[in-house]
């Protein structure tokens, strides 16, 4: 067992300014590492250095490309390359921890530029015709230097093996479930109301097939509200509104975590109605732990969280009809969506971050047998590895 606090290297491949469910889990756990005494230095691209936390150490602005029915803002190139290197080579890490190294990123830099204790956390969950990398003869090699892997749900492992041949232990994104446990009620906020928290502009996020299920929960529950959280532009959703439902929608913008936490306590159902693309669902986690009764379609990543209904009810994806039938029932009966909500509360303790980080340290402790350190690979060797690939020109 390691009892020295340890200098590990963490590198995130999205855009540290832009709101993600990876970007959160790297800041969590950083902060989380830092608070235990260790040294966690974070290599991530960043658009606004004067914004990001001490512990973020920019790797160049990134560039924005289509993945897994998204945007994903990365960094890759010769120039990013050459950060990655002197990143590694100034910062004397015990460990490196590379999330997404498998994508074109500053990730799979750092996997190429690198040797000794490696880490790799695989988060993406995707159907082997739209993922980024289908590219598996290039990569096995590659992902085989890591000395551990973990994948976030079983729907990301499943995706790992199925493209990369090889495995990884499951360990979930983690939530400060202590923080959602003391949300406060909003007055506003209560009675049948339905939280939708994401970027509502991206079609996999589902919001549309809770719009053509509200006419139907209207009818049943003439009260019905929906407060939608997360960035977007509300008045272009609206458009798409029947004129006797906009005034049920309440566009509450970008919220805090605190308030986040106070919505949670606040609404009667959280509806995740999201069609696809999804790894693990850490909304889902945070709605559970901030006691509220889940609703969410049956995609493999919440079906696995949610334990196949038995702590949040789950409705055939795409299916808007079927999503009214269980919103009507749970909001009729007030001591079923309370029962389905404390079971879940409960559950939610399994993805807090002093169980989850405490198994990721393990993975770190089983990595580092043998006491080696983090070094650069021979420059010539990694340069070869990376300019004889079709992404080495870019």
């Amino acid at each position: 067992m390691i009892t020295q606090p340890l200098r590990i290297g963490i590198v995130c491949p999205y855009g540290w300014d832009t709101p993600g469910g990876v970007q959160n889990h790297i800041r969590d756990l950083a902060e989380y590492l830092i608070a235990k005494g260790h040294y966690v230095s974070v290599l991530a691209p960043v658009i606004d250095e004067d914004s990001v936390p001490d512990y973020v150490v920019s790797a160049g602005k990134p560039i924005s490309i289509p993945y897994n029915g998204a945007v994903a803002r990365v960094l890759f190139g010769p120039i990013a390359f050459a950060r990655v290197r002197s990143w590694i080579s100034s910062g004397s890490f015990d460990l490196l921890h590379l999330h997404e190294p498998a994508i074109p990123s500053i990730s799979l830099l750092a996997c190429w530029a690198a040797e000794g204790p490696m880490v790799g956390t695989f988060h993406a969950a995707a159907k082997k015709q739209k993922v980024i990398y289908a590219i598996g003869p290039i990569l096995e090699p590659l992902i085989e230097k890591l000395s551990a892997r973990i994948a976030v749900s079983e729907a990301a492992r499943s995706t790992l093996t199925e493209h990369l041949d090889t495995d990884a232990v499951v360990i979930p994104n983690g939530i400060y479930a202590k923080r959602f446990a003391h949300g406060e009620r909003v007055e506003k906020w209560s009675g049948n109301t339905i939280g939708f928290i994401g970027r509502f502009e991206e079609p996999r996020k589902g919001l549309q097939i809770l719009l053509d299920a509200l006419p139907i929960i209207a009818r049943f529950a003439p009260d019905v509200r929906v407060l939608v959280a997360g960035p977007g532009d509300s008045e272009k959703v609206l458009e798409d509104i029947d004129m006797q439902l906009r005034h049920r929608f309440e566009f509450l913008g970008r919220i805090s975590e605190k308030e986040k936490a106070d919505l949670m306590a606040s609404i009667a159902l959280y509806v995740a109605p999201n069609t696809g693309g999804e790894s693990f669902g850490i909304i889902l986690a945070e709605a559970l732990a901030g006691g509220s009764a889940v609703v969410a379609s049956d995609i493999p990543a919440f079906d696995s969280l949610l334990g196949h209904g038995e702590f949040g009810a789950l409705f055939p994806s795409e299916n808007p009809q079927e999503l009214a039938k269980i919103v009507i029932d749970l909001l009729r009966e007030p001591e079923k969506r309370r029962a389905l909500a404390a079971k879940g509360r409960t559950h939610a303790q399994r993805f807090d971050w002093d169980v989850v980080a405490e198994e990721i340290f393990s993975i770190y402790e089983m990595s580092m047998v043998g006491g080696a350190t983090v070094r650069l690979a021979s420059e010539n060797r990694a340069w070869n590895r990376f300019s004889t690939t079709e992404w080495g020109n870019q």
